[in-house]
């Protein structure tokens, strides 16, 4: 069959996967400079001044948050896929380190206090999203810090002071606009890893580091193989058995998602909590909140109350961590539990038994305008056995080992569901994106199914952003690996959702029902598939419009709506699917 979309990796960027891979191949660790020339020459999207003198401080900012603080610090970083691994190549107490963490991307860190990073990667995905982000962050920082040995001293101590007027002649020595130095300093702020409540003197000790020493990379891959990469998805699924062993013989809905939409709309929690929170807030010093919070109860705000309550949830459990876990305890009794990763790679996974859940105090848009409306039908789910595995997004390639592993041992698959972030090439941050069709580049086939979900599923539900159905998704490798040559391919031959999961995801599915691994750089059409599948994607990016995206910090209240609107339809269709399934067993 004719393809639907062009080969989409070009020269440049072929040449930097080669020249990385053929270096991670030494047992040595390998300078991150021998990557630098090939980095700049790709013109990556996320990196367009790489090759010149100024700074780029939106690929600075984007890198840094990607990395665990301590990485100003650290000479080598190890990337590993489990505690075995580590051992056998000579750190056999690196679960003893300091757990370390990024502000903008989950994975398993470990620091020694002095000059080494220990990384857990579940994937090939995550050294193609390691090693551009240290490579970035690596030339960006010695551009900086070449600039300021060249800068008055008494500049940078008073702008580490906080002085206004001092920031922005230091902004001038750097070559970066007012506006942009500003987000730098706040990304610095962020980023540096002083104990101190002041953002002011966290990013000045941020400045000084990057004033007292060039920034030197060496990294070290140990294994590699898919044999190590599968022994890690089985340790993780191990750890899942053992804390919920009934797992083999219950029939699945699986889903992957985020740790906190589907258990917050399940659980009912902050809901049961609204007076507590109400509290918190009168009290807080974000009176923008307060007044926001003011003007959804008089109806002058559009915006939800169940999903305001689940944002300021997480507020109040920062400032007041018990309470978490009260909030586990009320979980468990209404049948979800969380499975924290242990020895392996960071994907949280939450267990939720339907049988036990108490869906009067849930979130009413779940059964609203439905069949599961009346009290007999939402009684009916009382007697499922199914279960839903919900699992936090994994990146890339460990999408397709994880579910391959699910598929291998649950006892039946009524469903697959897959939410996650993406960038938008037509649309505008917070809309909802729905594909069809999906070009993945890892296996090189495009993908055709019927998505589970429309517009009309998700648009009731969603306040500030639209929903845009009937779409074609291209899922990549990296979120540097991609330049203007191939967006302008993926943008003609009409892909405007662009993502690193879906290609995956599918190509587990394709094994799952047919009798064979799946094929490489062909046209599938995936239609009849045993059991019924949704993909939806929320805007997070808009590459063509430089340093804006959803991902450069935690998530704000705004950033929520299509994230819960997305939950909301897939929670109820599975609801639906499984009183369904139940009328016709029982």
């Amino acid at each position: 069959m004719e393809r639907t979309v062009p080969t989409t990796a070009n020269e440049e960027i072929d040449l930097y996967l080669r020249t990385m891979y053929s270096l991670l191949r030494t047992t040595a660790e390998v300078q991150i400079r021998a990557l630098e020339e090939v980095h700049a020459s790709m013109n990556s999207l996320l990196h367009p001044l790489a090759n010149q003198d100024q700074p780029d401080p939106s690929a600075f900012i984007y890198s840094l948050l990607r990395l665990p603080a301590c990485v100003a610090s650290a000479r080598s970083i190890i990337l590993g896929q489990s505690q075995d691994v580590f051992a056998r190549h000579g750190y056999p107490a690196v679960e003893s380190w300091n757990p370390v963490s990024a502000t903008a991307r989950r994975r398993r860190c470990f620091y020694n206090g002095k000059d080494t990073l220990a990384c857990f990667i579940a994937s090939r995905s995550d050294i193609d999203d390691v090693i551009p982000a240290l490579t970035a962050f690596q030339i960006e920082w010695n551009k900086i810090h070449e600039l300021l040995s060249d800068c008055p001293l008494d500049i940078i101590h008073h702008a580490g002071m906080g002085d206004k007027s001092a920031m922005g002649v230091l902004a001038g020595f750097l070559h970066i606009a007012n506006e942009d130095f500003s987000r730098l300093w706040s990304a610095w702020a962020i980023a540096s890893d002083l104990p101190s409540d002041k953002s002011d003197e966290k990013a000045s000790n941020y400045l000084l580091n990057l004033t007292n020493h060039r920034c030197n990379f060496r990294i070290r891959l140990l294994g590699g193989s898919l044999a190590d990469y599968w022994r890690a998805t089985r340790i993780w699924w191990d750890n899942i058995e053992y804390y919920f062993p009934d797992i083999l013989n219950r029939p699945v809905y699986f889903l992957s998602s985020n740790t906190h939409s589907i258990v917050n709309l399940l659980s009912g929690y902050a809901l049961h909590q609204r007076p507590v929170l109400e509290n918190f807030l009168a009290g807080s010093s974000n009176q923008e909140l307060f007044f926001e919070w003011k003007k959804i109860q008089s109806g002058n705000a559009p915006s939800s109350m169940e999903n305001f309550l689940y944002y300021i949830l997480k507020k109040y459990q920062q400032a007041n961590p018990n309470d978490v876990t009260t909030l586990y305890e009320f979980e468990r009794q209404r049948g979800i539990h969380r499975i924290p990763s242990q020895h392996s790679f960071d994907v949280e996974a939450q267990i939720i038994e339907i049988h036990k859940l108490n869906l009067q105090s849930a979130d009413p848009r779940l059964i609203l305008n439905t069949i599961l409306e009346t009290p007999n039908h939402t009684t009916d789910l009382n007697k499922s056995n199914a279960i839903i595995i919900n699992v936090d997004y994994p990146l890339g390639l460990a999408a397709y080992n994880i579910l391959s592993k699910i598929a291998e041992h649950a006892n039946s698959m009524l469903g697959v569901y897959v939410m996650g972030k993406a960038a938008t090439l037509n649309g505008v941050l917070g809309d909802v994106m729905i594909p069809n069709v999906v070009h993945d580049e890892q296996s090189q086939n495009t993908y055709l199914f019927q998505n589970a979900f429309s517009a009309a599923d998700i648009s009731p539900y969603l306040i500030f952003g639209s929903v845009l159905d009937n779409q074609k998704s291209v899922t990549v490798r990296g979120t540097f690996l991609q330049n203007a040559k191939i967006m302008d391919v993926f943008y003609r031959e009409g892909y405007t959702d662009i993502e690193m999961e879906a290609g995956p995801y599918l190509s587990a599915i394709y094994e799952m029902i047919r009798p064979k691994r799946h094929p490489v750089n062909e046209i599938i059409n995936l239609a009849g598939a045993p059991f019924d599948f949704g993909l939806i994607h929320y805007a997070s990016d808009t590459p063509l419009s430089k340093g804006r995206n959803l991902g450069a910090g935690t998530l704000s209240y705004y950033g929520m709506d299509s994230t819960y609107a997305a939950s909301i339809a897939i929670l109820r269709r599975i609801l639906m699917n499984e009183h369904k399934r139940l009328t016709q067993t029982l």
